[in-house]
Order: C-alpha cells, then sequence, then structure tokens
C-alpha cells in the first residue's frame, strides 16, 4: 500500500506532466519548420540544405545562420577529417522538399565525374564509389540531420569517411566549448598536435571527443548543441591546423557495416525570443559630390514594423551635430530577406561632413564636396595597390618592403597535355618552338601578381593596360608617387621620380605581355607556379622560387614527364583562343598610343602586335573583333577598321549590351547614317532595360546577387555607362555610373557596409584576400569582390581574410574599372 506521500508525489508529477504536455500542444507552432524558400526556420535561426555549392569557399551541404549570424556550413559526408581547396568532393543532386513534413534532402555521390582529374580546377578522386542521402528534418526547436548509405562502406574506408560541418571561426575565438566533460575555449590560433596517418598524411588530433557538444555556452545568440544520436563519438577539430583557411570542424565516423542512419545529429541552435535583424543604414563610405543624387538605403528585418524618424546630420566644426533635413523615408519594398527603405537628401548641398541617423543607428561620417572624388579615393589604387601587385620588382615603401624581388626566373615551358590544379590547361603541343621545360625568354619582366594567387593571367594583364589607357587619355592624370625603376627592379612607394605613374604601370603590364609574344610568336595564356605548395604560399613573393632560371640537362630529366624535375620555375601555358588574342590585342592597339613619346619602341611594337593579330586571327568572335577594331580606328584612323563596323551595323546592335559602350567611342570617326542610326535605336533600347532592371533593388543598379560577390560587375556596369553616357549624352544619363559607384562603396546590401575598396572610406574592408592576408590586413586601393549571397536571400560579407568570393582582390577591370569609373564621376559631375 502506498503512502499519502508516495500518492501525493504521484498526483504533483502527473500535474506537472499536464502542464508541460499541454504548453507543448499549445506551442506546435513555435517549432522548426519549413517556408516560402524552402529552408528551415524557427524565429532567427535558418537551416538550409544545398541550397549553394560551392564548398571550397565554405558554402554548402548543411548550413545554420543563427540570430542574423552565418555560424555553421559544409554539412556533408567528406573523406578527410578536415578537408582543403583540392579535397574531393561529392557530386550533388537534386534536392527534394516534403511539405508537409518539413524534410528536405539532396542525393550525393562520390566521385564527381566533371571534376574528377580533368576540368578547371581539376580533384584527384580516391578509387571510391559510394552514393547516399542526406536529410534534414524538423524536430521542435532543433533539427535532425541523417545520412543514409545505399551501402556500407568497403572496410579499408573504416575510419576515414565521415560527416563534417564547419563552424566559423571568427565569431567563436575566446568562447568556451563543453563536450561532454571535456571544455575549452577555441584558440585564436591554430595549437593542436598534429600527426602522420596510416597513409603519410599530416593530420590534427581532436580538441574534444564526445556524444554531445555545446558551442558557446555562455552566450545566448550563439549558444548551440549538437548530439550524436548514432554510434561513435563527435570530435571537435581546428581545421587551421592542415590548411590557413580551415574552420573549426565537428566530425562523425561512418561506422562499419551501417547504411540506413548511418549518421544521426541532433542540433539545437539557441533561437533568441523575439530576435530581429538591426536596422541598417546604407550610405557611400566616402560621400557624395553636391550635383548627384544621395540616397541612403535602410535596411530592415520584414517583421520589423517599425519606421523610425530618419534625419541627415551635420557634424559641426566645432563639435556636435546641427540637423540638415528630417524626413520620413520612403517605403521601398522588400528584397532578398530585408524590407527597405530610402531616404533621399539629394537636395542638400552644402559642404561638410555628415551623417545619417535612422532612430538610433547612426552611419559613419561622410562628406558632401565638390571635391569628394578628388583625393584619397581613386590614388590608393594607384599608389599601393598597384604598385604592390608589380612582379619581377622589389617594393618598397619607407621602412617597409611589401615583398622582395620575385620570379626572376621566369619562365619554363608547360609540360604537353597537362590540366593544372588552377584552370590551366596545355594541350598536344606548345604552339610554339619551345619544348615543355624549356626556358621561355623575355619573361622576367613586368606584370602584375592576380590576387593572391602570384599567377599572371594575360587577359587580367590587358585589361589592366587597357583600363588604366583609357583612364589616362580622358582624364590626363599626371599624379606621380611613386618611383618605378625597371633597370634595377625596385619600386619606392611614396617617391616621386618625375613620370606619370600611370603610364609607367602602362608600360610595365605591356612589358610581359609584348615580351612573351616576341618569345613565342603569340600571347601566353597564363605563367603560374607549379606546384600547390608555391601556389598556397602565404606573404613575400620572393620566397616561392630561388630566382635563378633552371638549366635543363639529362641527369635531372623526368623519366615520365620528360620534364626537368626539380625547377621553382614558374610554368608558362599557351592555348590556342581567338577571343582572349582579340581582346589583348585590343588593349596593345590602345596602349600604343599613350606609350608614344614615352616609350617609342613599346608603342611600335604594341600596334605592330595587334595590327597582326587583326590580320591573323579568325574572325569568330564579335564582341572581341570589335573592341579591336575600336581600337585600331581610333589609334590608326585606317578605314579599314571603319569598314569592319560599318559592314557589321546590325550585329553590333544586336548585341549591344556588350558593344554599345566600345562602339560610342567611333560615332565622330565613321560618318555613315546608317552605322549611327541603329546604334542610336539600340542603346536606346539598352537604356530602357537598364533603367527597368535598376528598379528591381533599392540600389539603383542591375544587381542579380550570386554566391560570389557583385562588386567587379557593378563597377564595371558603371564603368560601361561612363562610355555610353559620353557618346550618347541625349540618351543615356551619369545616374547610373554614380549608382555603381555608391554601391562600391557602401551603399549594398547586408549589416557589413564597409567600402568594399581597402583604406577607402571611413570604413572599409581591412581584412582582405591578399597575398599578405594570413596577417589578417589589406593592400591600400585593392577592391574586393564584396557582399556574397548565401543562397536563398542572405547577404554577407564576412570579416575574414580566407574567403575569396568575399573579400578577394583581382587585376584587371577587377581593379581598373574602379579607378576609371572615380576619375570619370570627378570629370562628369565637375563639369557640370
Amino acid at each position: 500500500m502506498k503512502s499519502k506521500f508516495t500518492s501525493a508525489l504521484l498526483i504533483a508529477a502527473c500535474c506537472l506532466f499536464t502542464h508541460f504536455s499541454g504548453a507543448q500542444v499549445s506551442s506546435k507552432k513555435d517549432v522548426m519548420k519549413l517556408n516560402a524558400q524552402e529552408y528551415l526556420e524557427y524565429k532567427g535561426v535558418n537551416v538550409m540544405l544545398a541550397h549553394d555549392f560551392y564548398p571550397e569557399g565554405h558554402q554548402g551541404g548543411v548550413g545554420v545562420i543563427q540570430n542574423g549570424q552565418r555560424v555553421a556550413t559544409n554539412g556533408d559526408i567528406r573523406l578527410e577529417p578536415t578537408p582543403g581547396q583540392w579535397s574531393p568532393i561529392p557530386k550533388v543532386g537534386k534536392r527534394v522538399v516534403n511539405k508537409a513534413t518539413g524534410e528536405v534532402s539532396v542525393r550525393m555521390e562520390f566521385p564527381n565525374p566533371d571534376m574528377n582529374r580533368h576540368g578547371f580546377n581539376p580533384i584527384i578522386y580516391p578509387d571510391l564509389n559510394f552514393a547516399y542521402n542526406i536529410r534534414v528534418i524538423p524536430s521542435g526547436k532543433a533539427f535532425k540531420i541523417i545520412v543514409d548509405l545505399d551501402k556500407p562502406l568497403p572496410d579499408s574506408w573504416i575510419g576515414k569517411v565521415g560527416f563534417n560541418i564547419e563552424l566559423y571561426p571568427g565569431i567563436l575565438f575566446g568562447r568556451s566549448y563543453y563536450m561532454d566533460r571535456q571544455f575549452g575555449i577555441f584558440p585564436q590560433q591554430a595549437n593542436g598536435q598534429t600527426y602522420t596517418d596510416a597513409d603519410g598524411e599530416t593530420q590534427v588530433k581532436p580538441m574534444a571527443e564526445g556524444k554531445t557538444l555545446t558551442i558557446v555556452p555562455e552566450a545566448a545568440r550563439q549558444r548551440m548543441s549538437i548530439e550524436n544520436l548514432a554510434a561513435g563519438n563527435l570530435q571537435l577539430l581546428d581545421g587551421r591546423a592542415k590548411h590557413n583557411n580551415g574552420w573549426f570542424v565537428v566530425r562523425s565516423l561512418i561506422a562499419k557495416g551501417t547504411s540506413k542512419n548511418a549518421v544521426v545529429w541532433l542540433v539545437t541552435p539557441n533561437a533568441l525570443e523575439g530576435w530581429h535583424s538591426e536596422p541598417v543604414v546604407q550610405v557611400s563610405q566616402v560621400g557624395y559630390h553636391p550635383a548627384q543624387q544621395k540616397i541612403a538605403v535602410i535596411e530592415l528585418d520584414k517583421n520589423d514594423k517599425k519606421i523610425l524618424p530618419v534625419s541627415l546630420l551635420r557634424i559641426g566644426e566645432k563639435g556636435g551635430f546641427e540637423t540638415a533635413l528630417t524626413a520620413n523615408a520612403t517605403n521601398w519594398g522588400d528584397f532578398l530577406r530585408y524590407h527597405y527603405l530610402q531616404f533621399d537628401f539629394t537636395k542638400i548641398t552644402r559642404p561638410g561632413m555628415y551623417v545619417v541617423k535612422y532612430g538610433n543607428h547612426q552611419t559613419e561620417p561622410f562628406q558632401i564636396s565638390a571635391d569628394v572624388f578628388k583625393n584619397d579615393v581613386w590614388q590608393p589604387t594607384l599608389s599601393y595597390f598597384l604598385p604592390i601587385q608589380m612582379c619581377h620588382m622589389r617594393v618598397n615603401e619607407k621602412y617597409r618592403v611589401w615583398h622582395g624581388l620575385c620570379h626572376m626566373d621566369d619562365a619554363r615551358m608547360a609540360p604537353i597535355d597537362s590540366n593544372h590544379f588552377d584552370g590551366y590547361i596545355q594541350g598536344h603541343s606548345t604552339l610554339n618552338k619551345y619544348k615543355p621545360g624549356d626556358n621561355v625568354p623575355f619573361l622576367d619582366r613586368g606584370a602584375w601578381h592576380d590576387a593572391g594567387d602570384f599567377d599572371l593571367r594575360v587577359e587580367s594583364q590587358a585589361e589592366t593596360v587597357h583600363g588604366l589607357t583609357l583612364a589616362y587619355e580622358a582624364f590626363d592624370v599626371k599624379y606621380d608617387n611613386t618611383t618605378i625603376d625597371q633597370k634595377n627592379h625596385i619600386v619606392e612607394i611614396h617617391r616621386p621620380d618625375g613620370k606619370p605613374d600611370m603610364l609607367q604601370q602602362i608600360e610595365h603590364g605591356l612589358l610581359a605581355i609584348t615580351g612573351g609574344y616576341q618569345a613565342m610568336g603569340r600571347f601566353y595564356r597564363g605563367v603560374i607556379e607549379p606546384t600547390i605548395r608555391q601556389y598556397t604560399i602565404l606573404g613575400d613573393a620572393a620566397n616561392i622560387t630561388d630566382n635563378k632560371p633552371f638549366v635543363t640537362n639529362a641527369a635531372n630529366i623526368n623519366p615520365i614527364l620528360k620534364t626537368p624535375a626539380a625547377a621553382d620555375d614558374r610554368w608558362v601555358f599557351t592555348e590556342d583562343n581567338p577571343g582572349r588574342s582579340l581582346e589583348t590585342a585590343a588593349a596593345l592597339a590602345a596602349a600604343s598610343r599613350v606609350m608614344k613619346g614615352y616609350n617609342d619602341t613599346l608603342a611600335t611594337q604594341c600596334l605592330q602586335i595587334a595590327q597582326g593579330v587583326w590580320k591573323n586571327t579568325p574572325d569568330q568572335n564579335l564582341r572581341h573583333r570589335v573592341e579591336l577594331a575600336v581600337e585600331l580606328l581610333i589609334t590608326t584612323k585606317d578605314k579599314i577598321y571603319a569598314d569592319y563596323l560599318v559592314n557589321n551595323t546590325d550585329a553590333i546592335a544586336k548585341s549591344i549590351d556588350n558593344t554599345g559602350w566600345l562602339v560610342g567611342r567611333t560615332m565622330p570617326l565613321i560618318p555613315d547614317a546608317n552605322y549611327h542610326t541603329k546604334i542610336t535605336e539600340a542603346v536606346k533600347k539598352l537604356y530602357a532595360k537598364i533603367q527597368e532592371q535598376g528598379t528591381k533593388t533599392p540600389y539603383g543598379v542591375p544587381y542579380e546577387p550570386n554566391i560570389w560577390g557583385a562588386g567587379w560587375g557593378i563597377q564595371n556596369f558603371g564603368y560601361r555607362q561612363y562610355f555610353l553616357y559620353a557618346a550618347f549624352p541625349t540618351v543615356f544619363s551619369d545616374t547610373y555610373m554614380l549608382h555603381a559607384i555608391d554601391f562600391v562603396l557602401g551603399c549594398h546590401p547586408g549589416s557589413n557596409t564597409s567600402s568594399f575598396v581597402s583604406g577607402v572610406g571611413a570604413h572599409s574592408m581591412t581584412t582582405a584576400y591578399g597575398f599578405n592576408r594570413a596577417d589578417r590586413s589589406y593592400i591600400p586601393g585593392g577592391i574586393t569582390s564584396g557582399t556574397a549571397l548565401i543562397r536563398p536571400d542572405f547577404p554577407e560579407l564576412l570579416d575574414w581574410p580566407y574567403l575569396w568570393q568575399q573579400g578577394e582582390y583581382v587585376l584587371g577591370g577587377g581593379t581598373t574599372d574602379y579607378l576609371f569609373l572615380v576619375l570619370a564621376a570627378d570629370h562628369v559631375l565637375n563639369k557640370k
């Protein structure tokens, strides 16, 4: 017989159970569920599966956005504990969504035949074939990750294949974790003990192992738990010990003999009650000319129904603020996952420093001034970034050496039938007199390193030369702040030498392009490190090679490749690519004009090469053929090039999106009424299309975000707008050109309102993907790719140095389009 005390406890327990059961029933809507964008959502937590598939860039598989911050990604089966850029990745199948249950699944398989040892960025897959399904399933306020294999793994792969998910390090440093009874902090640098595995590969020992991991238990915004419900333990690893650009990894191994429920994780990201993304006020971090349109964009959580006061405040010369304008923001509408307002303060023209304030949210200071684009905006690109990227030079800045003399052993002819890991392909022939392994002369001079990779892509070199040439011609830029000594291979930043920096930079690019052509009778495709170890070096380019050309002899011939075996010299690749040849020749044809009187020998070489390419290259690429015809016509005034353009009027008009900005410059040189009429009618349609596209986002520019940041595309759009406006002023306005500048300089989606141009503006990308990225640093005047998209709807720009799709610098239009665009804005606005 139970005691009264026991009975009372049972009654109390039943009541308590009833209470919580009732609470659970009443809050069924307050759980993880599938939304209209086909990802799981609970308050401020979003769970995506295979919306993105870019695992090399830490985007793909299962990903988690928690309270406005992407915290985890790349949840997928991997063959390594901490994979790197060229590690095997699965082929992604179709995403399947069950709207009734909220389940999202995708089929994956190893290997991916499209990448296995061929194609762009080829991957070497092992001899392992298997397929599986990943499922994410709502589970109350959490979600489950379940992996079902088609069949168990071979015994030889047990202990090697596991499910990984990567944790973003940038928000974890100094934060704590618990793994069962183990605990610690996430360290700033990789401290883990490494070891050599049975395959001879370096691996890192786990920071902790157990069944349940709690991440950042001390902070409600970041707290997340991961529980392994299948056999085995979770491992917490520091991927940076294997690869500098690695993330923290949570991993569980596939157990022997398992197929169904081979992986079962329960993941519980803490969702803050009532969480909304904070309002973000987006403006140009540099500022505005009095004559230009000035619109601040205000980004709000879609569930934020409050419309707060918005004001433009002028910063007083003696401190404090004075209200320049208070107005109701205009309701623009929804874009991506946010709701947008616009605050138009175009009518304010008084010079000074200003901020925009929305409620308690205030921008960094920016200026309104007729001189806004004259100083400290384009100059860093010309006086820092371009000199610092110069190859075959030692680059000094007073006490600092940006990099030592490098790559003076350039270059050896690449092996035939080779598919380089960075996408270069050498066919069945070298296409010139040099054999694989031969030293190719005249490549130990000129050129700029492309991004942080140190390779020299001919299109990047040509685009840089072309952009600088057109800027010099259009705006007569005599700026001199750098000494460039080609004879002694030395650059001194902040030491004028009496020569226009822009001409010296054009000359530097031409030395490499014309040198290669002289040696081989054709343009090179690219010059690049032969090994991944060299390619991935971070820091000073002088450490990549010994600067001594390798000499071939019988004693060091590799019997398989039939090439010298122990050289560190870069390879030079060639290709049969008429379009690229025409594009490069166009840059030379233009540059010959500005080199005349500065380096007459180079001017003559450029024009001769360009004319030779025109005569000897198949006529199969209209856009590039038109580009070369335009530059040769402007340079020589020869009727043969005008006749080509006139004879192709209809085709040019049909592809006006790509050709309009080019042929506009020929209108004064071609007195053909039909040519003028058809081109003008085509550009009118183009402008109407641009106007329509510009209404689709609150930023007033055609913008369809993709995985990669759109900064370079937006600046190229603005660059072309200048030429269209200059050639067709009665059709085009300068509005979209100026909107493009605003976008690049800070008025763009997302919570990070940095200027994409490092060191330019009050707030800019001062952590970027340059050769100094390991120092979490930047190169002034470098232009990053900018805000990327975490599909389907989350704009992201992280303060992290290793995401090339957000923070990378490049040469070519990615550099010169910006420089040109700012000079153009200053020119246009100060003519009004």
